[in-house]
């Protein structure tokens, strides 16, 4: 599932800050933070966002029993970076997703783009989910078309459709329907979904997670391929290590709920990346001894 700047998304729970509090969603006593200059620099060839999150703490639940998911964040994402998130299930990953995404906003703290505060959705921002949520009744060019549609642009951009389905090559299936496609190519759709509103960042809420294990290795292959070419930030949530090392330029490891950043690696190898190289195997077990883990299987 794709989620662009028309969705009327709106939160689940409400946000609370458990000291000073206040309920409009933003504590009074932010703290000033300066966001982490460790990511590298943009290229003359870049054309992703910068994303800052700055000092963000976040709060579900009521005034009497708030549960904190997050915990003082500070993160930058370079334009055209690949950044991967890897923690423990249900730290807070997800929710840090969907506020750079600006379907929620922080109890605390700021996140930016480009210097920008993020305060609602929008189309240079689009998310990928783990289900690709395409429309049964729609056609593969149709199902990609949604957003074009929604923006009321698809007239006079109908030749975008074609071109994102040649990147994540489907064109010989533009006019099958979902039912008729693998879980791969109904991944590849929602990606073509996306693509086509030229996002300057993908924020992809483990969109492999669901493919079988051969599935998902061409798929992280023809991900990193359509990052290289398109030149867009992405910022990853996963829970496979090796995912996160095959994919990211930097792998954000968090710690359990509340979460907080506790590592952060820096997968120093060119792409295409091996999967034996004895660097991965080195980095991975560094992550997994931040995530409390044994590495001697």
């Amino acid at each position: 599932m794709v989620s662009a700047a028309n969705s009327s998304t709106s939160a689940t729970s409400a946000t609370y800050a458990t000291s000073s509090p206040t309920f409009a969603g933003v504590a009074p006593d932010t703290p000033a933070s300066t966001a982490r200059p460790d990511a590298r620099p943009a290229s003359a060839n870049d054309t992703g966002a910068q994303i800052d999150i700055q000092g963000v703490s976040h709060w579900f639940g009521t005034r009497q029993a708030p549960l904190q998911v997050l915990d003082g964040v500070d993160l930058r994402v370079a334009p055209g970076e690949f950044v991967a998130l890897l923690g423990p299930s249900g730290c807070g990953k997800s929710t840090l997703l969907r506020l750079v995404a600006g379907l929620e906003t922080a109890t605390r703290g700021a996140i930016t783009q480009d210097g920008a505060a993020i305060t609602r959705p929008d189309p240079s921002r689009i998310v990928v989910f783990q289900d690709p949520t395409l429309y049964p009744w729609r056609t593969v060019r149709d199902n990609v078309a949604l957003g074009l549609q929604a923006r009321g642009v698809l007239a006079k951009e109908r030749a975008r459709v074609d071109a994102a389905l040649a990147r994540v090559g489907l064109s010989e299936f533009a006019d099958a329907f979902p039912h008729q496609l693998s879980g791969g190519m109904a991944q590849r759709v929602a990606l073509a979904r996306a693509l086509v509103n030229d996002p300057r960042l993908l924020v992809l809420d483990e969109p492999l997670g669901k493919l079988d294990s051969l599935t998902r290795l061409a798929m992280q292959s023809e991900l990193v391929d359509l990052w290289q070419r398109a030149g867009f930030s992405a910022l990853l949530v996963t829970h496979d290590v090796e995912e996160a090392l095959f994919l990211a330029q930097r792998v954000i490891v968090f710690s359990p709920r509340p979460a907080s950043i506790v590592a952060e690696l820096h997968v120093d190898l060119p792409y295409p990346r091996h999967r034996g190289d004895a660097r991965i195997t080195e980095l991975r077990h560094e992550a997994l001894r931040h995530l409390g883990l044994d590495a001697s299987w």
